[in-house]
């Protein structure tokens, strides 16, 4: 069957200066012109120039106009995916009658005979409705992360910014299939939520998985590279690309003290690190072995005069032992480089006022424990030198045994704590123990 077309003078003539079609823009009468020189793409392609406004029209106007929903005169899966994600948005907390789907339905009944007005009518419908629904999806709610760098914290992307993103990954389909603009864990969560619904979970489960979602609502889609870490089950996830990338497990923080949620940018790695002992456990820890026999050089430490640039290294015999315990003197104290290291061979570093950073570890029994609670809030790593191969795309060695050797990542790359205790289990939906009381 021949294509249906659209004469060529009126193609060449619309990209000379000061050209316009004749009005309305998808009259009757320009699809029956359409019949013999020029492809039903492109006929749609001008038409789009005519009739997008805004953000579609400087989206569509990047692009040539090329349209992102016809395909060979055809609308096909991805319209259908979006209708199914447009017609459930009340699992997202939003309205389906807010993007119309019996409008674009109708649309697309419309557009099925091949006609190039009535094609260019549903790409247009189906793009404004797809940034509506994602900018909503977008809209981040409070749910307590501390923004280290506050270029993180999510702001509405505008329709040009949503379509551009959609327009990147080479297989739109499966873009709109699987929801690929968020979270994998937004995605797995909003599917709890239809799961708890169907089963008649109470008020209280729901509100929970609500806040579930929220807490994921604030992260990228998986086509920004980047890092989460969920506090919950002590896992971490890497994305790029379009995919995760690598997981492994985590150490995070006890009950008394917990990894903080928390959004940040890694700049650094630090080979052969120190551990910079914090206050309350040189009270409470180092300071009693002191006074127990114990000495510094056996626990591989050191006693520094303050906590500036260039410190004094410390004799132990001057320092007030007794005091420090009581909690009356405040004494800067870091464990030496080495394999009993509490940071192990590398830790990674994002500014932050919490001090929170992820870090290689010796200590590998606690890794294989189901509950992983235990550090004093930083991120122990199960693989170290797998994320710093993901992180520098190379192999990460220090060069000498030096300690503190800094080297810059080529890109910052984002790292979010998070805190999901909502799971998929046989027949619906459970919840992990609330370890740091944040559902309530």
């Amino acid at each position: 069957m021949r294509r249906r077309c659209i004469p060529l003078f009126l193609i060449l003539a619309a990209a000379a200066p000061g050209f316009a079609l004749p009005a309305p823009a998808f009259a009757a009468d320009r699809s029956s012109a359409s019949r013999t020189t020029v492809p039903i793409d492109d006929a749609v392609a001008l038409l789009l120039r005519e009739e997008a406004g805004g953000d579609l029209k400087r989206f569509y106007a990047a692009r040539g106009y090329r349209p992102l929903w016809v395909r060979a005169g055809k609308i096909g899966a991805p319209a259908q995916s979006l209708l199914g994600w447009l017609d459930s948005a009340r699992l997202d907390g939003l309205k389906p009658a807010s993007y119309e789907p019996d409008r674009l339905r109708a649309r697309l009944a419309a557009a099925r005979g091949g006609d190039a007005a009535a094609l260019a009518r549903a790409e247009l419908d189906l793009s404004k409705a797809f940034a509506a629904y994602v900018r909503d999806q977008r809209r981040a709610r409070d749910v307590d992360m501390i923004w280290a760098d506050k270029s993180l914290k999510p702001k509405r992307p505008d329709a040009e910014a949503v379509l551009r993103a959609a327009s990147f990954p080479k297989d739109f389909g499966a873009y709109m299939k699987g929801m690929a603009w968020m979270s994998e864990h937004y995605v797995r969560l909003r599917r709890l939520v239809g799961q708890a619904r169907e089963s008649g979970a109470s008020k209280a489960a729901l509100d929970r998985l609500a806040l579930n979602l929220d807490r994921a609502r604030v992260l990228p889609g998986p086509w920004t590279h980047h890092i989460v870490v969920d506090a919950s089950s002590g896992q971490l996830y890497y994305y790029g690309d379009g995919q995760r990338e690598g997981s492994m497990r985590v150490v995070v923080g006890a009950r008394e003290t917990q990894t903080p949620m928390l959004a940040g940018n890694i700049q650094w790695a630090i080979l052969n690190p120190y551990w910079n002992v914090p206050d309350y456990l040189a009270e409470r820890s180092i300071a009693p072995k002191i006074l127990a026999g114990r000495s510094l050089k056996s626990l591989h430490m050191e006693a520094l005069s303050d906590w500036g640039p260039n410190p004094r290294k410390l004799d132990p015999a001057e320092i007030d032992w007794q005091a420090v315990a009581a909690g009356k003197q405040l004494l800067r104290l870091r464990e030496l480089p080495g394999s009993h290291n509490s940071m192990g061979k590398v830790k990674f570093l994002f500014p932050n006022k919490e001090g929170i950073y992820l870090h290689d570890t010796p200590d590998r029994a606690l890794l294989k424990k189901d509950d992983r609670h235990f550090s004093n809030g930083c991120i122990r790593l199960e693989k170290a030198s797998e994320l710093g191969r993901w992180l520098f795309q190379r192999p990460l060695r220090a060069k000498s045994g030096a300690p503190e050797q800094a080297v810059p990542l080529p890109a910052e790359v984002p790292v979010y704590l998070t805190y999901f205790t909502a799971v998929a289990v046989k027949g619906g939906v459970a919840f992990r123990d609330d370890v740091y009381g944040r559902d309530g």
